[in-house]
């Protein structure tokens, strides 16, 4: 009996080992199931936060990037302030700013004799664009979505333009080998001609290379920005509408004016009449004949 008591003791304390260690596993391994599934998430995040295309560096070659940003936010005039000054902390600069409010309606509602309301309706976007530098587009890209209450689309161009600037190199080089060719040349009007087209040609390859470094270093950014939402204003005028009812018929005046003016109307009826009085003296002297006529015909 006791030798049973012993085993039965030593099987009992043998399981509640094992258990205990599952569990201690089982703890363990949950832990590491949180963290790991807690680094993962903020991975998601990263990525999802900005595009690779932004941030993209590859060993010999040259990008110009550019992106396109059309996002619903909560106040465009607010989300434009900071826009632009995250754009000048970046050390960038806005070249487009269109700020635009459109009205939907407009409505009169009168509150009192004197005093009515204009209820407009409306709706405020802005197209923008900035110029940042391109080490920082996906940072700027990362504080423009913080922004956004929906992001209809994001465009990030990453054009690759490599064997452009080999090319433009190229043409430096022909174009500084033509300049030399034509210094060896006599004077004559051909070779003026050619140095002044081949310095054209050089002038415009500069102006290109300039243009290209520039677009490398600094990304173009167009931004166009709206409110999901018609919002509306409620501005206090006045009630023209009463106003003009009360003014608009005055009997007293009226008959007053009515008045005046039929005296006037006389006098000048009666200049009227002094103004054409020879024509009333000859109608006069003719019916007079006419009618001394007729009278010495009935007395034949």
């Amino acid at each position: 009996m006791k030798t049973t008591y012993i085993k039965l003791s030593l099987a009992s304390m043998l399981l509640l080992g094992i258990y205990s260690c599952k569990k201690g596993e089982a703890a363990v391994s949950d832990t590491e199931y949180k963290s790991y599934a807690e680094s993962d998430s903020a991975a998601v995040i990263v990525s999802d936060s900005v595009s690779s295309a932004a941030t993209m560096k590859v060993k010999d070659k040259q990008f110009i990037k550019t992106a396109g940003v059309n996002m619903e936010v909560k106040d465009v005039y607010e989300s434009t302030i900071s826009i632009e000054k995250s754009v000048q902390e970046l050390g960038g600069f806005v070249t487009k700013s269109n700020l635009k409010t459109n009205v939907i309606s407009e409505d009169i509602y009168n509150t009192s004799n004197e005093n009515a309301v204009l209820v407009k309706k409306f709706q405020t976007e802005n197209s923008m664009q900035v110029r940042v530098p391109a080490g920082k587009l996906g940072e700027f890209l990362t504080l423009i979505n913080d922004k956004k209450l929906f992001l209809n689309s994001r465009i990030i161009i990453a054009e690759d333009v490599t064997a452009s600037i080999k090319y433009a190199e190229l043409e430096t080089q022909r174009n500084k080998k033509n300049n030399e060719d034509i210094a060896q040349m006599k004077v004559n009007k051909d070779k003026v001609n050619m140095s002044n087209d081949n310095m054209k040609e050089g002038n415009q390859q500069q102006l290109e290379t300039m243009n290209v470094a520039d677009n490398i270093n600094y990304s173009t950014v167009d931004i166009y920005i709206k409110e999901p939402k018609l919002r509306m204003a409620e501005i206090a005028i006045t009630n023209t509408k009463n106003i003009d009812n009360k003014y608009k018929f005055n009997f007293i005046y009226s008959a007053k004016t009515a008045f005046v003016e039929g005296y006037y109307l006389i006098q000048k009826i009666i200049v009227g009449l002094i103004m054409i009085w020879p024509i009333l003296l000859i109608s006069a002297a003719v019916i007079y004949f006419l009618g001394k006529r007729k009278y010495f015909k009935k007395a034949d």
